[in-house]
């Protein structure tokens, strides 16, 4: 046997190599990454999104292609296919034969696509600009209500008392009511009026409004979970000490409790977006959403629910975007969530 001073000198200790192959390089997030990148289901998720956002910023440029106007109604516009001239809104065939309908799905990059809507104006194009605005809008409020709630939930945990007392009442406040109800009253209030806040003045038709509204509805679903995690984090050692050394709340919060809850609020991101998606589609639905001549794939389903006897792509293709999308960003949370917390301690 070898003694320790008997060994040459620049060998590699046996145990030292256990030690540092057992150790994850890059730290936690890096490991994180690494999760993700070996997860099909995330790398399919984020394909299928990267791939929804560039062809919704892509919609400009197909329009300036086609050189067609998706907000400009087109009733007696004519489209060439196969070398045959078609009035994009042709004479109905059911019926009696009174009133006219849009033309088909003509499955051609060359124009009308996906069809005409009643108004004359090609679905696919209006489907892009409608992913534009339904996806910055998602985008938007996730990031209003991330910060809010990230905010009111670390002051609430991490001060306690009175201020945690207040905070959590108008949570509760907020939480009482159903999210729809709450949206679609919002919505009715501040469409009837416009809002002045002094440096900015929003609109009653700005894309500002479904935004603030979107974002102030799921702060409460946030923030107590941040909240808890916080009260979790104030009681734990190492903040535990830092308070004992005395040093600054703000560094405390800045150094200990803020690192140690990016995971749960980057865990949150993707299924709030999700959600935003999803009442914003229903807000535009109901016509308190979305205001024209702005479109986003609520607008444009309740565009198609006239025709969905007679064209019911006008109506699909903007729901099928929807469920596309709503579920990969569902899939890519599950995903997030294992990457950063694989022992299930998050909830």
């Amino acid at each position: 046997m070898n003694k320790p001073a008997d060994r040459v000198p620049g060998a590699a200790d046996p145990a030292a190599a256990q030690s540092l192959e057992a150790t994850p390089a890059g730290g936690p997030w890096m490991t994180a990454l690494r999760h993700l990148a070996r997860s099909r289901s995330a790398i399919v998720s984020v394909i299928i999104l990267l791939t929804m956002i560039g062809m919704s910023l892509l919609g400009p440029v197909y329009a300036s292609y086609l050189g067609v106007d998706p907000f400009r109604s087109n009733l007696s516009g004519k489209i060439s296919i196969d070398g045959e001239t078609v009035a994009i809104m042709q004479q109905s065939t059911t019926g009696l034969g009174l009133g006219v309908t849009p033309i088909g799905p003509t499955w051609s990059l060359g124009g009308y696509m996906l069809g005409a809507d009643n108004q004359g104006r090609d679905v696919a194009v209006r489907l892009l600009y409608g992913g534009r605005n339904s996806l910055f809008i998602a985008g938007a409020a996730t990031v209003i209500c991330l910060v809010f709630a990230s905010l009111i939930g670390v002051i609430s945990g991490f001060m306690g008392g009175v201020v945690d007392m207040v905070l959590s009442r108008i949570l509760d406040v907020l939480w009482a009511f159903p999210v729809y109800l709450l949206a679609i009253s919002l919505s009715i209030v501040l469409l009837t009026s416009t809002i002045d806040l002094g440096i900015v003045t929003i609109s009653s038709g700005s894309l500002a409004l479904p935004i603030f509204i979107i974002g102030i509805i799921y702060i409460p679903y946030v923030a107590r979970p941040v909240r808890a995690r916080v009260l979790t984090l104030r009681n734990s050692e190492f903040v535990l000490a830092a308070v004992g050394l005395g040093l600054p709340t703000h560094r405390i919060l800045r150094r200990d409790v803020l690192p140690n809850l990016l995971p749960t609020i980057i865990v949150f991101a993707p299924i709030l977006l999700a959600l935003a998606i999803v009442t914003e589609s229903a807000l535009s639905y109901l016509s308190i959403g979305v205001q024209p001549p702005n479109a986003s794939w609520g607008t444009i389903i309740q565009d198609g629910q006239t025709l969905l006897y007679s064209r019911p792509v006008v109506a699909l293709a903007p729901g099928i975007a929807i469920v596309i999308t709503v579920l990969a960003l569902n899939v890519l949370g599950d995903a997030v969530r294992d990457a950063l917390d694989p022992r299930g301690q998050l909830r």
